[in-house]
């Protein structure tokens, strides 16, 4: 048979002997010429060993010398996208496609012919050749490897790179000749594992973030939780994250706000855009609720089923914010109340003084006026006058004592206290003790008068609510603080007292003790009656100067 031209001629000049074989298009059979470039068997014509080759070396790019043929067909030029190599039983090269050929970083005319070892690095070449002797006596007409266990490939530049390998077995009289062959489609990894590798890392710093998160975090899938951090584990008090995973969304959720999240979760997923802060309740797995705020944010899958939801506990925050509220409504009816109680005030001073000093006052005016000399009438009337002027500076000191008790001032806290206490006995017809220690409180005047006041309210609430027989004020210096404890043996204080419609004196007595730095207790004791425990901190004073000066 005469030789096929390399290169394709124009029709004039094509040698007529040049004939395709039967069944084969005659460009195919022109363009097969090129493709590897293998060494001609000896005893077979290089015409048809050049057309066997096209058949076992498909590509759609030509070899070193060889010319493309547009008329290669569509599976062909795909299979040319994989590395291709086709080695005989001798272990030498036959075949190398242009893909592998970049692979390993060498041409067509360097490879045929030597010796496979060369695309194999040093240390695994001993196994290499175990593997093929196992292979080839397994009758096994494929295997692949390097999926699961490495195989190392090295390049002509010495550089080494994971391949994935997968080898087909042909025997007896085959495209290369008779005797066995081995052709290999190789994969390089090194971008695949590169990728995985920096896919990986992501992953790690994604998860990380989410680990890591002052929020509780859970993705769902569906109604089903399938993933949670830290965080979440331990709001919901779950002894480990897998008695949270698989749990649905709505069994972490009280039933009153559970139909505000199906809501807010069907919006994301049908919108694709975040719904931030929906202000619901959860449950705990101790069935203890929580107030919390969820943001949800879906995720992208195929379904538009995943969702993420970033869940912040305010608890705290709320509470603070009733009771910062509250407290605002009580202090501004302390304020108002503060304002009618300076005119009530002023109204009983007014009353006082009209009624008792005024009409005193004016009776000792008419009977000063009717006093005649030399008569024995003179001598009782002046009695009365006498007794008459006693009541009235006795009502003047009881009014002054009210508006601000000079006691303080002239024998200190203890005699004032120990007065207090009298006085109340005596008008209320109670039984009150006190006790005090040895010298007066280490307290400066502004603290003093706030803990006499706080005595004062103490007193006047047990007469007026408590209905007790007995009362027990003491004032001790305890562990760095001074401590007033007021107990009585009455019906004891309701729950939250302090926070009772109309409980202005208590709620007096509070804010004298947060002014002063101090705490404010009020309980109703095991053995009965209420109590109230005051303890402040006591002011330095330096030796022999004023109390409450600085040290």
């Amino acid at each position: 048979m005469p030789k096929s031209p390399l290169r394709p001629r124009a029709p004039s000049r094509r040698p007529a002997a040049s004939k395709s074989p039967p069944g084969r298009p005659k460009g195919e059979y022109r363009s097969a010429q090129h493709e590897g470039a293998p060494v001609t068997p000896p005893g077979r014509p290089e015409g048809e060993y050049r057309s066997a080759q096209r058949e076992a070396a498909p590509v759609s790019a030509p070899a070193e010398g060889g010319v493309g043929d547009d008329t290669t067909p569509g599976s062909l030029r795909h299979a040319a996208h994989e590395a291709i190599l086709t080695i005989d039983a001798a272990q030498r090269v036959v075949m190398i496609n242009p893909a592998a050929q970049r692979m390993f970083g060498c041409s067509a005319a360097d490879a045929i012919g030597s010796d496979l070892l060369r695309f194999i690095p040093e240390r695994h070449r001993a196994a290499h050749a175990g593997h093929v002797r196992a292979f080839a006596a397994s009758g096994e007409a494929e295997r692949t490897m390097g999926e699961r266990l490495p195989v190392t490939g090295l390049r002509s530049n010495g550089e080494e790179f994971p391949v994935a390998v997968t080898i087909v077995r042909t025997e007896g009289e085959a495209i290369f000749g008779s005797g066995l062959y081995f052709t290999a489609l190789l994969r390089d990894l090194s971008v695949e594992r590169s990728l995985r590798s920096a896919l990986d890392t992501m992953r790690h710093r994604f998860e990380t973030v989410f680990e890591w998160s002052p929020n509780a975090v859970w993705i769902a899938e569906g109604e089903r939780i399938v993933f949670v951090n830290r965080a979440c584990e331990k709001l919901f008090g779950a002894p480990s994250r897998a008695s949270l995973l698989g749990r649905s969304v709505s069994s972490m959720l009280v039933p009153a706000s559970r139909a505000a999240v199906q809501a807010a979760t069907t919006q994301a997923l049908e919108t694709g855009e975040p719904v931030s802060l929906v202000h619901e309740r959860i449950e705990r797995l101790d069935g203890q609720a929580r107030d919390v705020e969820i943001a949800l944010a879906p995720l992208p899958d195929h379904g538009q089923t995943t969702l993420q939801m970033v869940i912040g506990d305010v608890t705290q925050l709320r509470r603070e914010a009733r009771e910062a509220q509250q407290s605002q409504s009580e202090l501004r009816g302390l304020s108002g109340r503060l304002v009618e109680a300076r005119e009530d005030e002023r109204r009983r001073i007014a009353r006082e003084l009209h009624d008792e000093l005024g009409q005193r006052l004016t009776a000792l005016k008419l009977e000063i006026a009717s006093i005649k000399p030399g008569t024995r009438a003179t001598v009782a009337r002046t009695a009365a006058m006498l007794e008459m002027l006693d009541e009235t500076v006795a009502s003047v000191r009881r009014i002054a004592a009210d508006l601000r008790p000079l006691m303080l001032d002239d024998l200190g806290f203890n005699a004032a206290v120990e007065w207090l206490a009298r006085d109340t006995a005596r008008r209320m017809g109670i039984e009150v003790t006190v006790s005090l220690d040895e010298g007066d409180p280490q307290l400066d005047e502004r603290a003093t008068i706030a803990l006499y006041r706080m005595v004062q309210e103490a007193l006047t609430n047990v007469v007026r609510h408590s209905h007790a027989t007995e009362v027990h004020v003491a004032v001790h210096e305890q562990g760095g603080k001074l401590a007033l404890a007021v107990h009585d043996n009455g019906s004891g204080f309701p729950e939250r007292a302090t926070q009772k419609a109309g409980s202005f004196g208590l709620m007096g007595m509070r804010e004298r003790v947060f002014m002063l730095g101090g705490e404010m207790e009020i309980d109703n004791p095991p053995e009965g009656g209420g109590r109230i425990t005051v303890r402040l901190p006591i002011a330095a004073r330096a030796p022999g100067g004023p109390v409450g000066a600085p040290a």
